[in-house]
């Protein structure tokens, strides 16, 4: 198989061999350097066990921080050199941080540039392999779809790039009969009179159900065999929420939603929650005071002494309570006339200089974190809406009200996975990354998505 579940989260094969080794890689960089830069071999390397693990885990975070264990990642061999070379710089700053408030850790900064030095040679050099490397079908699960109509072309359609088959191989689409055949003729395979014997030896290691309607010559005991002899059996929408994190509201049907995993909750969760909220703001609070500092000087500089540099918003939080949310202002003063709500569009007029500049930072978000300490809302979540959109949107798109299901947050899954949303089809698509948050929501999950959040206010993905 080439997909393993930790904690609910899907991760495939391929990444954890890749940081695996990467993380090997970066230990061996910090061992070689230190060989470099000690006559005494023997009396450099002792004691600096502790170091050459915290240098290969900050890196290693570092890396992922910026994306490059991202499933989605469809750059070429420079955008990943470019990326590594930011995680590189970011593990810097961390390991600099760090040796500043534990000095007793400092090894050197000559250790520490030839490590880093060889930890992008390295990185470069097992990309470059990988590349050639992850599509093998010794690396893949194979697929076989059982349905070749509107349900099955779903797959063929939303799933066409290269990148987005990594984790899998499809075999071939099976007809059912009654059912019209909408995905092409020639992806289509005929398994013959014994569908468990084509199954078995052609070595498939998951059927994904896309029947349109399984009431048409359903091979309700061929699947039942396939499961027990080993076979995994899901149905599309766990297949697509498995493959592109999200879950997919035109192909989800309640039945789905009820027997499914997920939606987990309880006192001990939420405790943990909460005292991951508390530590994490505080921590942000301690280190971006300064860039806080620095925007409201720059707001009140290009807009006078008396502006004001907050903007309280009413806004949606867990369970439809409303809240105000704090941002630094972005627009001019009385942005919306008459108070009519509207969306945030390209090159908005009503945008400042300094409020580009700190949308695009995401540093207009800072202010939130007073949120945070106060509880209405968690560091991790959806993003809230105001009211007004909350209303028109639970009218025309269903589920939208499931996303109040947990608190809001500064980040969220969606603004990793989808740029800014600025009308209704874009909410429609946040909304279907949102329930795949709500759904699969735990400590593992927020870590990853604070992480990647780097990636977002570095390379200004879905900023306007």
């Amino acid at each position: 198989m080439a997909t393993i579940r930790v904690f609910k989260q899907s991760i495939r094969m391929p990444f954890i061999v890749l940081a695996a080794l990467e993380g090997i890689s970066f230990c061996l960089s910090f061992l070689f350097a230190v060989y470099v830069r000690f006559d005494d071999v023997g009396a450099g390397l002792e004691g600096l066990a502790l170091q050459q693990y915290l240098f290969g885990l900050i890196m290693s975070l570092s890396m992922l921080s910026v994306g490059l264990y991202h499933a989605r990642l469809r750059e070429g061999l420079s955008g990943v050199m470019l990326r590594a070379i930011v995680g590189v710089v970011l593990s810097s700053i961390a390991l600099a941080l760090l040796f500043y408030i534990f000095p007793e850790l400092f090894v050197g900064r000559g250790v520490l540039a030839i490590a880093a030095l060889l930890s992008l040679l390295a990185v470069m050099v097992i990309r470059l392999i990988s590349m050639r490397v992850v599509d093998q079908r010794l690396l893949k699960r194979r697929i076989l779809v059982l349905g070749a109509g509107d349900r099955a072309d779903n797959i063929v359609n939303r799933l066409r790039r290269r990148s987005d088959q990594r984790g899998f191989s499809i075999v071939g689409f099976v007809h059912i009969k009654g059912e019209h055949n909408v995905v092409p003729e020639e992806l289509i395979v005929d398994t013959g009179d014994n569908f468990v014997e084509y199954v078995l030896s052609n070595e498939i290691d998951e059927i994904v159900v896309a029947v349109g309607d399984r009431r048409k010559k359903f091979p309700l005991d061929e699947l039942l065999d396939c499961k027990l002899s080993g076979v995994e059996v899901v149905d599309i929408i766990t297949f697509f929420e498995r493959e592109i994190g999200k879950i997919e509201l035109d192909l989800l049907h309640p039945s789905w939603l009820i027997f499914s995993t997920g939606f987990d909750r309880g006192l001990l969760r939420e405790y943990l929650e909460r005292g991951f909220d508390v530590f994490a703001s505080s921590l942000l609070l301690v280190v971006t005071w300064p860039v806080m500092l620095a925007a409201i000087a720059a707001i009140r500089i290009e807009d006078g002494r008396g502006a004001s540099f907050l903007y309280k918003q009413k806004r949606v939080g867990e369970f439809g309570d409303v809240f105000d949310v704090l941002k630094f202002r972005s627009m001019i003063e009385n942005a919306e006339v008459k108070g009519s709500p509207q969306w945030a569009t390209d090159n908005d007029s009503r945008i400042t200089r300094v409020g580009r500049f700190i949308r695009k930072t995401r540093i207009d978000e800072l202010p939130q974190i007073l949120n945070v300490l106060r509880g209405d809302m968690s560091f991790v979540g959806p993003r809230p809406e105001r009211p007004e959109f909350v209303e028109l949107l639970n009218e025309k798109i269903p589920y939208y009200n499931e996303r109040h299901r947990v608190k809001p947050g500064i980040t969220g899954w969606a603004q990793l996975c989808y740029p800014y949303g600025a009308s209704d089809n874009d909410s429609l698509q946040k909304l279907q990354y949102d329930l795949y948050y709500v759904k699969n929501h735990n400590l593992l999950l927020d870590l990853i998505i604070l992480i990647q959040t780097v990636e977002v206010v570095l390379f200004g993905k879905g900023a306007r």
